[in-house]
């Protein structure tokens, strides 16, 4: 069995990267991270991975992203992995 997915997805590469690496060195052992650049682009993943019976664990998205927020990505993941987890990252200013 395949391992469980994390699925990090953020439209600003660097600090995509940095959260996919943060979250590869943390928990890459257990779980295979996965990145996205926009939440239609992660939501074609999550659907290709139900597609292949691949369990999700945890979305991480963030909040600013242009065409599609990370509560909307997140409310469409969430239908199709309903047990996921749920990471949401908002800027400090946002609080």
């Amino acid at each position: 069995m395949a391992r469980p997915t994390i699925l990090a997805v953020d439209d600003d590469r660097a600090v995509l990267g940095a959260v996919e690496r943060d979250l590869r060195q943390k928990y890459g052992r257990e779980y295979r991270i996965v990145r996205a650049e926009s939440g239609a682009t992660a939501l074609h993943t999550v659907r290709h991975l139900r597609e292949r019976n691949e369990p999700i664990a945890l979305f991480v998205a963030d909040q600013r992203m242009p065409q599609m927020t990370g509560v909307e990505f997140l409310e469409q993941a969430v239908a199709v992995f309903p047990d996921a987890r749920k990471v949401l990252l908002i800027a400090y200013a946002d609080t």
